[in-house]
């Protein structure tokens, strides 16, 4: 099959992309246009969580489609409603609300916050509308989930940035202490820095950070767009360290590959008002179907467990190139790792990985002296084994 060059020029440009078409997915493996077979240790960027085209979500997708798929967000719908209850009754929150994206789910996330800050004033009756984040943090790509974020060079893209977001450092708890004035009303972090370089908060700062926001009566937001839906080996990345946020926002594996997100929050902080908050997309019950089917394969006895061992077989594979290459060694929590390069050969690695013949692997550098790698969290050992091989052939030429 060849793809047309015209066609490619009518997508608009916003990222430089190889010349590679995907045509066919299946679990761990994706194959291209011309008949190649890569190993993908990104799926989507943590989204394909039951990798690509499992059958329960193509059971879901066939039966909801045939049933019912947008009657409107003025209306609820049975799958909504299910999955909705499904995540209340297994996390600490009481509310949830449907989006379509992490990034929305972010963005609400601060109108909520903000909603909150407006109901609950200081004491010189002001509102609080500051939310103190994370340098190398990572929100999205609205304007005020970029203004939110921590990455370098993002404040100057779309100047002038959403105020209200300053900036304290991981793992430091006097620099968020630091921060907090009467304006604040949040404090907002990914419990493992994705795009910062997979960079986990660590139980004892986020212990820390949930007494320090409840002392100055603040809310704790966690991101887990990328955390959360077993990535960690939990079934969200809060619970690994012994807290209870108060609003988490969920995206990417919630939906297994189709576009959904989650807000949730506990019945305290749930202060929206009719009008506050919606969507066209909110909540239809063909997204949250599969969802539904998604977050209950999740559930089946074995599962998390299996997450929390392949993880940890990935890290002890890691360690081993580390060692063997003379690198920095490896971090993450369960399905999320990086691999510490030691000199910048990230970008280069992730070329020749795709590269490989005749079989490819995709991988990420989101810095430039680590990889990430974002497997399916039904991912086997003997695909991490693969892995390992194809990697040590690109690490053979380049480190």
């Amino acid at each position: 099959m060849e793809f047309s060059q015209y066609a490619v020029d009518k997508l608009m440009f916003v990222a430089n992309k190889p010349p590679v078409v995907f045509t066919e997915g299946q679990g761990s493996w994706l194959t291209d246009h011309a008949g190649k077979r890569y190993l993908d240790f990104m799926q989507g960027w943590a989204v394909n969580c039951l990798g690509h085209s499992p059958q329960c979500m193509q059971d879901a997708l066939v039966t909801q489609g045939k049933k019912l798929i947008n009657p409107s967000p003025a209306f609820y719908n049975e799958p909504a409603l299910e999955l909705a209850a499904l995540l209340a009754t297994r996390s600490c929150f009481d509310r949830v609300f449907f989006l379509s994206s992490g990034a929305e789910a972010n963005e609400g996330a601060i109108k909520l916050a903000r909603k909150y800050g407006k109901v609950h004033k200081n004491t010189a009756g002001q509102n609080r509308y500051e939310i103190i984040t994370f340098n190398h943090g990572f929100h999205g790509r609205t304007l005020a989930t970029m203004s939110a974020s921590g990455k370098p060079g993002w404040d100057t893209i779309f100047a002038p940035q959403v105020d209200g977001f300053p900036k304290a450092e991981i793992g430091d708890l006097a620099s968020v202490e630091k921060l907090i004035t009467d304006k604040t009303v949040a404090v907002m972090l990914e419990p493992v820095q994705g795009e910062g370089g997979v960079i986990p908060a660590g139980r004892e700062f986020m212990q820390g950070l949930r007494a320090l926001t409840e002392k100055h009566g603040l809310l704790l937001i966690c991101d887990e767009v990328q955390t959360g839906m077993g990535r960690t080996g939990e079934l969200f990345g809060y619970q690994l360290y012994g807290i209870e946020p108060d609003i988490m926002t969920l995206g990417k594996g919630i939906g297994g590959g189709v576009p959904l997100a989650a807000l949730l929050c506990t019945e305290r902080v749930a202060c929206f008002e009719p009008g506050d908050q919606g969507g066209t997309y909110t909540g239809n019950p063909l997204m949250t179907a599969v969802g539904l089917a998604v977050t209950k394969e999740m559930l089946k006895p074995g599962f998390l467990q299996t997450v929390k061992d392949t993880g940890s077989y990935l890290r002890r594979e890691l360690l081993k190139l580390s060692e063997r290459y003379g690198m920095q060694g490896e971090r993450g929590e369960g399905l999320l790792r990086a691999l510490q390069l030691g000199k910048d050969i990230g970008p280069a690695a992730v070329e020749a990985a795709r590269d490989l013949q005749p079989t490819g692997l995709l991988i990420n550098s989101p810095r430039p002296n680590l990889l990430r790698f974002m497997p399916a969290l039904n991912v086997t050992k003997d695909e991490i084994d693969q892995m390992i091989v194809l990697l040590t052939q690109v690490l053979d030429k380049l480190a």
